[in-house]
């Protein structure tokens, strides 16, 4: 027998069962065994990307969980949602940090923002370097929540349109389907 390939998606998907035997989830395991939790269909898709890159972007460790304990009020697919997290790993959290960063400079603009005698303060070395980072600190972080929210509600528009593109596709291609003739022939 030949056997099938799987693609990167199958094979790194996490499992029910994996789910269900995992030590830090028994107190909730039979909650993860639902079988809507793992089902792929237009409502669940959409919520598990959007859960998925909002926990990715809200904290930095721990996101896969947080997706999947997310993913059970909102009967989002589960395995979307953990998998979507992925998207800030070791190798890309540098570059989401500077996004974050510039992000929250925008929205705070805390250059205009910090004058008076907080800024003489910090500008007069005592706290140059601590207040530095308190600021650096606090912008990237609130660029991580900006992040979380516009990356969350864009993940669920743009998998609720591709949903609709590949069933669509799907139904265009079914053997027997008939084309609609065309009004002005």
């Amino acid at each position: 027998m030949a056997e099938r390939k799987q693609s990167w998606i199958a094979r790194n998907m996490p499992r029910r069962e994996e789910m269900e035997r995992n030590r830090w989830l028994a107190p909730i395991a039979h909650r993860f065994a639902r079988s809507d939790l793992w089902r792929f269909t237009r409502r669940s898709v959409p919520r598990g990307v959007a859960l998925g890159l909002f926990a990715a972007f809200i904290i930095p460790v721990g996101q896969i969980f947080l997706a999947a304990f997310l993913a059970l009020p909102a009967r989002a697919n589960v395995p979307v949602a953990a998998l979507i997290t992925f998207v800030t790993n070791p190798f890309t959290v540098p570059f989401w940090a500077v996004v974050a960063n510039k992000v929250g400079r925008v929205m705070l603009k805390v250059d205009a923002a910090t004058t008076g005698a907080a800024n003489a303060e910090i500008a007069s070395g005592r706290w140059e370097s601590f207040g530095w980072f308190l600021e650096t600190a606090g912008v990237t972080a609130f660029g991580f929540i900006v992040l979380s929210a516009i990356t969350a509600a864009l993940g669920y528009v743009i998998a609720g349109f591709i949903w609709r593109f590949l069933v669509s596709r799907k139904w265009e291609r079914r053997p027997g389907r008939r084309k609609m003739p065309d009004p002005a022939e």
